[in-house]
């Protein structure tokens, strides 16, 4: 199954994170490239975009973007974090970084890599594939207690001791081996009333999430790059970040918050002493989420929500 590849928050992205002719950009989280098309038009042949992304597939997507667009482009295939580290060993210095996190609309449709919970494919989720660790080995392998607690902290999900006893209760007798294996585990210990009372909406969809996060280390990942993204930006250069859940967003807002605060002193001292300058202008005082008009049109776009910075200090802009 393949769908038309459709950004999401593109139109915002493009407004605050402002490529402009010339700039040197990064593009953490690739994907089908439908972000970096329209920087690329922005930044012109003058400008250089950096591409990123851990997933094999995506470079043969680069390509056919690179060939088509007049900027300098690099693709560097490794995890955002560790790209961002080696872009600044190089004394690469960036006038916007972008991330549009988590799974990406390709990977969801591309029904062997087991992903969505809508199709019966292979336990897999690895957005590398050259990865060991894998959805059925978490699924098969991971205690009834270690498997809980994976479900509560990445899935928020509110039944997830019992999806965990019915998984291991169902792999005793045969080890679990496909999307829809797990499926029906998580619908059999899923009563209506717990589905009616924590916002309705498929069941696995929580289940689904957290496996996927802890296969690819999604959050832990996330936390490395934020830094590592800011200390690359130029005076001036900007930060955004597109997430799609509660886990995400919390981290990009506690980060950018933090760097645009200003005095640090304790509550209690009448006056200022510390001399703290923010770092950062919050561009996105709240997240900004799709119109309703993008949501009609692209229904995966509704959990989607954007926030930018940008940086008061560091280096002079060229």
């Amino acid at each position: 199954m393949t769908r038309a590849h459709v950004p999401v928050l593109a139109a915002e992205l493009i407004e605050l994170g402002a490529p402009a002719p010339g700039d040197h950009v990064v593009d953490c989280t690739f994907g089908a490239g439908g972000h970096a098309r329209l920087v690329a038009d922005r930044i012109g042949p003058t400008g250089t975009l950096v591409c990123v992304d851990r997933d094999p597939a995506a470079e043969a997507r680069f390509d056919e973007l690179a060939a088509e667009v007049a900027c300098e482009t690099r693709f560097l295939r490794m995890d955002h974090a560790d790209a961002l580290e080696l872009l600044a060993a190089e004394g690469f210095a960036a006038d916007l970084v972008y991330m549009d996190l988590g799974v990406s609309s390709m990977q969801l449709d591309t029904l062997e890599r087991g992903f969505s919970y809508a199709y019966d494919a292979p336990l897999d989720m690895r957005m590398d594939t050259t990865r060991e660790l894998d959805a059925r080995a978490v699924v098969n392998e991971w205690d009834e207690r270690r498997l809980a607690r994976l479900f509560r902290r990445y899935g928020e999900d509110p039944g997830a001791n019992a999806v965990a006893r019915e998984i291991v209760r169902r792999r005793a007798r045969a080890p679990i081996e496909t999307t829809g294996e797990l499926v029906a585990a998580i619908e059999a210990a899923t009563p209506a009333y717990v589905r009616r009372k924590f916002g309705g909406g498929h069941p696995a969809k929580r289940v689904f999430q957290a496996i996927r996060i802890a296969v690819n280390d999604e959050l832990g990942s996330l936390d490395r790059a934020l830094p590592a993204a800011w200390e690359l930006l130029r005076r001036d250069g900007r930060l955004a970040a597109i997430s799609f859940h509660s886990l995400e967003d919390r981290r990009v807002k506690r980060f950018l918050a933090e760097k645009a605060r200003g005095c640090i002193c304790p509550p209690d001292l009448p006056v200022c002493v510390c001399g703290h300058e923010p770092e950062a202008e919050l561009l996105t005082r709240r997240a900004v989420a799709p119109s309703p008009g993008e949501v009609a049109e692209n229904p995966r776009s509704k959990s989607g929500r954007l926030r930018v910075a940008r940086r008061l200090d560091g280096e002079e802009s060229k």
